[in-house]
């Protein structure tokens, strides 16, 4: 399976595609869509929308992970990274890509085994599972890839369980 990781935002998308299957994992693609700060805000969600299509019409993904938008302490720019998220979804929908949210716990459990995980810790597993010699920069490219591994064992896990219900039909 070809997934694809978005790490959203509206100054740095992560993204990242690779190869899912048996538990191993294949980086194919990496990078990050960047936009400066003094450009305008709608030419910089022009400019996701864009290059977010550009990576799907590529690698034609059969699933997207993102990240579950939450927010911390600063709500005005999480609005911003929700009206990203925005665009990258809808270039997801017009790609006929199926997207599938994860939660920061959820990503960390998967990668590293541990829900509480430190950033640090999940960038080395992510290198370590995807046997590349340093971690990918910027570091929303690292914790895109990271969201795609996610998928990967999400989904691996689903297709575990649809094969037990049938087999004890």
């Amino acid at each position: 399976m070809v997934v694809l990781g978005i790490d959203p935002g509206y100054a740095i998308v992560g993204w990242g595609v690779l190869t899912t299957a048996g538990g191993r994992y294949v980086p194919l693609a990496s990078g990050a869509v960047c936009t400066p700060a003094g450009m305008d805000f709608g030419k910089r969600l022009q400019q996701i929308y864009v290059d977010m299509t550009a990576v799907l019409d590529r690698w034609h993904p059969q699933a997207a992970a993102i990240e579950k938008l939450y927010f911390q302490n600063n709500k005005t720019t999480g609005i911003g990274v929700a009206e990203a998220r925005g665009v990258i979804l809808l270039a997801c929908e017009q790609a006929g890509c199926p997207v599938y949210e994860y939660t920061p716990m959820q990503i960390k459990q998967a990668v590293t085994g541990y829900g509480k995980a430190k950033k640090p810790q999940v960038m080395e597993m992510t290198r370590r599972l995807l046997c590349l010699k340093e971690v990918p920069k910027p570091d929303d490219t690292a914790d895109a890839l990271a969201m795609a591994i996610t998928h990967g064992q999400a989904s691996a896990s689903a297709i575990r369980c649809q094969t037990l219900q049938k087999f004890r039909q």
